[in-house]
This record gives C-alpha cells, structure tokens and sequence, in this order.
C-alpha cells in the first residue's frame, strides 16, 4: 500500500508523531492528493508497529497529553528499499466507473445515450484541468507538487483521449456502430401447455 511507504519514508528523514506526520504527508505531495485522515494514519502506524517496520516511545510532555513518536527499524527501511526498487502496478487495473458507463450507453444502441455520457464527462475532465492548471501555478515553488499536478493532469488527458477513441470507433458512422452493440432479444419462451 503506498501511503504506508510514504509514511515510512517521512520516517526515514527522522522520528516522527502522528499529527506531524499528516502535516509532513499533505505538504510532501500537495493538495491533488488531498488530505488524510488521522484516524487512517494511526491505524497505519499500528500495522507498521505490529509487522516491526517501526518502533514506538510514549513521550511525556508538561502541558499537553503524552505524545506517541515512531521510528522507522531497519526491517522498516528494508521495506523502504524494497517498495522503491519496484515498477508500480496501476492499483486497481483497468476498472473503471467511466468505461462501464460507455459501455451502457453504447449499448442503449441510442447515440444521443452515449453522446451525452460523453460530452458530460468531457466536460468535467476539461474543468479538472482547469482546476489543476490553477494548482500548477500556485504550487510552481514546489517540484514535487508540480510534478504530482503534472501526473494528474496527463491522466486527465489520457481520459480524454479515450473520449475522442470511444466517438470515432463507436460514433463515426452515427448508430451503425451501435446497432452492432445491441444485444439480440430473446426469443419468447413458448408456455407450455398442460394438457
């Protein structure tokens, strides 16, 4: 799982607690990623302590309540090393909720169906990279962010580059395409006949 490397890497800088952690994680790769949830966080800190990628020490403070700082073990940076010298495999594949729309719509048979399916989403990938045009500038001071931003907004393109394959395979010759699509009805079960 990748943001439990990530958090192993914060930890390979220095030891480190939970609310520094989410800070040093969400100004490490930038408001595309989002925020993460500490709630989230500490059950990560538990299964790295449990499989031995990181030790724990409560530490007493004067005023505040006592604070749980981690350390990263050398089984944790053999982990580190490990997750760094492999290629990333796309987490969940090819699923994806916008191909299955496709092929719903497309096999409405009806090509206002699927012209509407893709002009929405169309619409909404040429807003997200308006939006991260926007972080790119605000964030241009911070290479990694950049570079996140720019991996984001590639995606985006490649989504709409599948648009743009999906109306020239299926709409280039209006509902022809389409009509292929359709599944065959079937024929009506004859009732049978007690007699």
């Amino acid at each position: 799982m990748a943001i439990q490397h990530a958090v192993l890497a914060l930890l390979a800088d220095r030891p480190s607690y939970g609310y520094e952690l989410k800070t040093a994680f969400e100004s490490s790769v930038g408001p595309q990623w989002g925020t993460i949830n500490i709630g989230h966080l500490y059950q990560i800190l538990e299964r790295l302590s449990r499989d031995g990628l990181v030790t724990s020490e409560r530490v007493t403070q004067q005023v505040k309540p006592d604070r749980v700082v981690y350390e990263i073990t050398g089984l944790g940076r053999a982990e580190l090393d490990r997750w760094l010298g492999e290629p990333s495999s796309r987490g969940g594949g090819f699923r994806d909720d916008f191909f299955l729309k496709v092929m719903a719509a497309a096999h409405t048979g009806e090509e206002a169906v699927l012209r509407g399916v893709l002009g929405r989403q169309r619409a909404y990938l040429l807003h997200e990279l308006r939006n991260l045009q926007q972080l790119r500038t605000a964030h241009a001071q911070d290479p990694i962010v950049t570079l996140l931003v720019a991996a984001a907004a590639r995606h985006v393109e490649a989504d709409l580059a599948f648009i743009g394959d999906t109306e020239d395979t299926l709409l280039a010759d209006g509902a022809a395409s389409l009509a292929l699509l359709r599944r065959p009805t079937r024929p009506a079960h004859p009732e049978s006949s007690a007699g």
